[in-house]
């Protein structure tokens, strides 16, 4: 495979996670523009776990996991009470007040005669630990692909469960859903604390894929884009995100077509998309629809 599609592959598995968090929060009628703070926390996280601490892959991703799901549980426990876009404006803030955290965050190690560790504004240098362990890129996105994979199915399960459906009633109608003896308020604390740990994840794979990050990396755009993707792909199923995220890096990003207009096309396509499909291209009625075609 060549390099040039194996990067382009990697990137949109480990945005997709970060999609999938924003995805998860929309299934309970939550709009997040801050799931970049958690992609960060995590990035820093699993990135502190090799890099520093020298420990396992597996290990330091599942810190940066935990630990992004812990941050968003702090960011939900007292906003989702409050109605109204209070939790979408509180998502914002929080995650620029953690990216001005990362600015300031200093932790260094001397690891062979050099420093490693946050640096602040100048970011975090040296997560080589794919590169010193001989992993090469082509194994680093089937290690990608496979955890999406995983996710994937996981959430496909989830959908078609009892605890899927009471989800979708939340989303619609938190009243009726509390009438019908759903505990709402948990229930989108529990997505809370999935949708952080997916971005936490994808923060933790980025930072070991590109070996460099810096806070203003994980900016608003990132967090308006995540929530973007299950709109345009659709918010019928967990592959509307992922159907998003190629559309616009493995189509608007990663070709020449589309250079230099990349964010005029991807805000136009998405303004077409809440008139033309509000719940994007794989909706629930076109999943209905071709439901009933494969049972013909």
């Amino acid at each position: 495979m060549e390099p040039h599609l194996v990067g382009v592959l990697t990137n949109i598995g480990m945005i997709a996670f970060v999609a999938l968090s924003a995805y998860l929060l929309l299934l309970v009628g939550e709009i997040s523009f801050g799931q970049q703070a958690f992609f960060g926390i995590g990035a820093y996280a699993a990135g502190i776990g090799t890099a520093v601490l020298d420990l396992p892959l597996g290990l330091a991703l599942a810190i940066g996991a935990i630990a992004a799901a812990i941050g968003q549980l702090a960011l939900a426990l007292p906003t989702f009470r409050l109605r109204g876009l209070y939790f979408a404006m509180a998502s914002l803030a929080f995650a620029e007040m953690m990216r001005i955290v990362l600015e300031l965050t200093q932790f260094q190690v001397e690891r062979d005669g050099e420093l490693v560790g946050p640096n602040g504004a100048e970011g975090f240098r040296g997560i080589r630990y794919i590169f010193e362990r001989g992993i090469e890129p082509a194994e680093f996105l089937l290690l990608v692909a496979a955890l999406l994979a995983a996710t994937l199915a996981l959430l496909a399960v989830l959908e078609r469960s009892r605890f899927g459906r009471r989800l979708r009633m939340v989303g619609e109608d938190e009243l009726l859903a509390a009438l019908s003896g759903i505990d709402v308020f948990r229930t989108k604390l529990a997505m809370a604390a999935a949708a952080g740990a997916l971005a936490g994840l994808g923060g933790g794979l980025y930072a070991h894929a590109s070996t460099y990050i810096e806070p203003r990396l994980f900016d608003v755009m990132l967090g308006v884009h995540s929530l973007a993707y299950g709109l345009i792909g659709g918010l019928g199923t967990a592959l509307g995100p992922l159907l998003g995220v190629g559309l616009d890096i493995g189509l608007l990003e990663s070709t020449q077509m589309f250079a230099g207009y990349r964010m005029i096309v991807f805000g136009g396509l998405v303004a077409v998309l809440l008139i033309w499909r509000p719940r994007g291209l794989l909706d629930e009625r076109l999943l209905h629809r071709l439901a009933r075609i494969g049972r013909r």
